[in-house]
């Protein structure tokens, strides 16, 4: 029986894509950088996501990873990285400003609150995070909220979610679920941790060979059904 589920935030419960368009867009106006084509954001995009899966695999530092992205994509467009810092510490705060829900999903938590214990799991800065947790309203949701940056390590680092059952005290793993997009990230961190695992894969991908994935969803009130199930097993063929 699941007692208690870990969450991604971006890109599970909020559509992060939507956010990280809108803020470069906004910056690349207000820094005077000229238009940000769908091509620079497609080639951002890209490169966002491999530095970041560099952290998770430790090579590269958060630091590293905050500024490398914006240096790489600046120079292969002939942009002056030298604004890149302020760039960065302005995107920050510039994500907080576009809320989308993915499903609807400060429903979904709502309508689970109470029912499940619910935390916030994320390598979000902890300046974006706090700004769309709360704007969003999901973080008063939450029965906790957990960011690699205060906890001193990185999904899908086992001592992450150590850290976590320590502070929140589950000592039955077998009741913990994470639900989160990222393969990488969430779904390598559960297997680490030795949790069950939901894959949020609305685009319908394969299941890699080398993940053990114990739910995929494709829709967030699909968390309604599963639960239920897990519970009473009986319902599976219902």
């Amino acid at each position: 029986m699941i007692e208690t589920i870990l969450w991604d935030v971006d890109g599970t419960l909020l559509d992060f894509n939507a956010a990280e368009r809108a803020a470069i867009r906004t910056l690349f106006a207000d820094f005077g950088l000229g238009e940000c084509t769908d091509a620079m954001l497609a080639r951002y995009h890209g490169i966002n996501i491999d530095f970041w899966q560099r952290l998770e695999r430790k090579e590269l530092s958060k630091k590293q990873v905050l500024t490398g992205r914006f240096e790489q994509f600046f120079s292969e467009y002939g942009i002056n990285a030298g604004v890149v810092p302020e760039f960065n510490e302005r995107y920050q705060v510039t994500l907080g400003d576009t809320i989308v829900f993915c499903d609807d999903s400060l429903n979904v938590v709502r309508a689970l609150k109470g029912k499940v214990k619910q935390y916030a799991v994320s390598n979000g800065t902890v300046v974006a995070q706090t700004k769309k947790l709360d704007r969003s309203k999901l973080g008063e949701q939450m029965d906790g909220i957990f960011l690699s940056e205060q906890l001193g390590v990185e999904k899908p680092d086992r001592a992450f979610f150590d850290r976590v059952f320590s502070a929140i005290r589950v000592y039955d793993r077998s009741t913990v679920m994470i639900v989160g997009d990222s393969l990488t990230s969430d779904i390598r961190g559960g297997m680490n941790a030795g949790i069950k695992t939901c894959w949020y894969n609305p685009a319908g991908k394969p299941i890699p060979g080398d993940y053990r994935v114990d739910y995929v969803i494709s829709d967030l009130h699909e968390l309604t059904d599963l639960l239920e199930k897990e519970a009473d097993p009986g319902l599976t063929g219902r």
